[in-house]
C-alpha cells in the first residue's frame, strides 16, 4: 500500500537535525533496528503479534534519547511500549538501551508520527499516547509547526481505546496553554484535571535530565492529562455532561 499521507500534509512538526552518529549508537542501528525497529508502510499493525503477547500499548512520539521510555519499559514490564522517533543519534541511543537491560516490551519505529498514526495504528487500539517536551517551536510565525495544530488530537482520540489516556508534558507554558485551548476546542478529550488545566506530574513519567536541569533554574514543566470518554465524545470535567 502506497503511503500518501506525508505528500498531501507538507508542513511538518519537526526538521531533521541529524547530528553525529557515536560509533555505538551507528552499530546499533546497523543490528539492532532489524529485531527491534518497525518499518513504516501501509499496514496497520497487530500489536498482539507483534509483541507476542495481548497487554496494554503506549505509544510515545518523539522520545529523544529514549531514556525516560527506556525507564518506563523497565519499571512496568507488564506493558508494551512503541517510540516513535526521526532523529536517528536518539534511535541508535535508545536501541543500545532496549539491549543492555533485554527490554522485550519496547519496540521502535523511526518516521514521522503522524504518517504512523495515519497509516499504522488500528482505531482504538492503544491504551495511552505519551507526547513529552516535543518541538514548542517558540517563533510565533513556526507555531504552525507544532504538532497539535496539524490534527494530532483528533488522531490520539481515533486510535485511542475508550478510556484511553493522552498524556502531554512541556517546559514551555505558552505551549501548554495552547495544547489545552486546542483540544478543549476538538471536544473529543476529556481533561482530567480537576481545575481543567494541568496536573502534577504522575509518578510513571520519569523526570528527564533536562527536565531537572531546568528545574533548577527556574523553569517550570507543564503536565496535561486527557481521556478518551466511552461514547466518543467530549464531557465537561464540571458539568458532568457531554458537549455537542
Amino acid at each position: 500500500m502506497d503511503i500518501t499521507t506525508s505528500q498531501a500534509r507538507p508542513i511538518r512538526s519537526f526538521v531533521r537535525r541529524e547530528g553525529r552518529l557515536t560509533p555505538g549508537q551507528k552499530h546499533a542501528i546497523e543490528t539492532l533496528l532489524p529485531r527491534y525497529g518497525i518499518e513504516l508502510s501501509g499496514q496497520l499493525l497487530d500489536f498482539d503479534d507483534l509483541f507476542g503477547r495481548k497487554t496494554a500499548i503506549t505509544l510515545e512520539v518523539g522520545f529523544g534519547n529514549g531514556e525516560s521510555l527506556a525507564q518506563m519499559a523497565q519499571q512496568y514490564p507488564e506493558q508494551n511500549y512503541i517510540g516513535i522517533e526521526v532523529h536517528r543519534p536518539g534511535v541508535g541511543h535508545l536501541l543500545q538501551l532496549i539491549e543492555r537491560h533485554q527490554l522485550t516490551n519496547l519496540r521502535i519505529i523511526c518516521a514521522d508520527a503522524m504518517d504512523v498514526f495515519h497509516n499504522m495504528i488500528p482505531a482504538e487500539s492503544v491504551d495511552a499516547v505519551q507526547l513529552f517536551f516535543p518541538d514548542p517551536w517558540p517563533k510565533k510565525r513556526h507555531h504552525k509547526r507544532r504538532i497539535i495544530h496539524l490534527g494530532f488530537p483528533q488522531l490520539v482520540a481515533e486510535k485511542l481505546k475508550p478510556d484511553g489516556v493522552f498524556h502531554i508534558a512541556t517546559d514551555w507554558e505558552h505551549y501548554a496553554e495552547t495544547a489545552l485551548e486546542v483540544i478543549e476546542q476538538s471536544q473529543c478529550l476529556e481533561n482530567l484535571s480537576p481545575s481543567r488545566n494541568y496536573i502534577p506530574r504522575p509518578p510513571q513519567r520519569p523526570p528527564t535530565k533536562f527536565e531537572r536541569r531546568g528545574q533548577k533554574l527556574g523553569h517550570g514543566v507543564w503536565d496535561l492529562m486527557f481521556r478518551k470518554t466511552r461514547n466518543g465524545r467530549f464531557l465537561g470535567a464540571r458539568e458532568g455532561r457531554s458537549v455537542e
